[in-house]
């Protein structure tokens, strides 16, 4: 896939927000700090397109970047960060669940999880979350630059035991300095963008 253009079309708080244009929409989900931003970047090929912030819980929106002017990667508030307060976190919560109830363009969710941990119980609650919803998942393990290649084996049995995916989803190793995982994830996206 290539990219020729990439911008933050919209942010949206509540379905009124949303796109009108009917176009493929890809989710992204995640806790906070887990790389939402760089890995954007990556798929866009700009360096800081959409910011990275060493302070997690940036995110506040649903922020809605048109790539190609074909479809859209939508970028949620990230969970389980502790300084958000409870409030806010529900909030956020009922903002998502809000989307994914009511978008029928959603074609797919690409899960992030920081790949150097096991999964926490908040990611397996994501998992389990988008089950519900039957939305179509893959599991992207961020950071796999930052393990050790002889931790790697060891690390992958966690995370795919952790995780246990459906049959019908996957796990993609992705990094975002080496650009491992990222034509995996084109090859998702393009598959939808041909059925449309």
């Amino acid at each position: 896939m290539k990219i020729d253009s990439a911008e933050l079309s919209q942010t949206a708080v509540r379905v009124s927000q949303y796109p009108t244009d009917n176009k493929c929409e890809f989710l992204l989900v995640g806790r906070s700090n887990v790389g939402k931003s760089s890995f954007i970047n990556s798929l866009i090929n700009r360096k800081n397109y959409a910011h990275t912030s060493s302070k997690p819980g940036k995110t506040q929106t649903l922020n809605f970047y048109l790539v190609n002017n074909n479809f859209y990667l939508v970028d949620v508030p990230g969970y389980g960060y502790a300084s958000v307060s409870k409030k806010q976190q529900h909030k956020f919560g009922l903002m998502i669940e809000e989307y994914l109830k009511t978008r029928t363009n959603l074609k797919h969710v690409f899960l992030l999880i920081d790949y150097r941990h096991k999964p926490t119980e908040d990611d397996l609650l994501m998992y389990n979350y988008l089950k519900y919803y039957n939305v179509p998942v893959t599991v992207i393990a961020t950071k796999y630059d930052k393990v050790n290649k002889t931790a790697r084996p060891k690390q992958d049995k966690i995370i795919a035991e952790a995780m246990n995916v459906n049959i019908n989803d996957s796990i993609i190793f992705f990094s975002s300095i080496s650009k491992k995982g990222r034509e995996e994830v084109y090859k998702i996206i393009e598959k939808y963008l041909e059925n449309v």
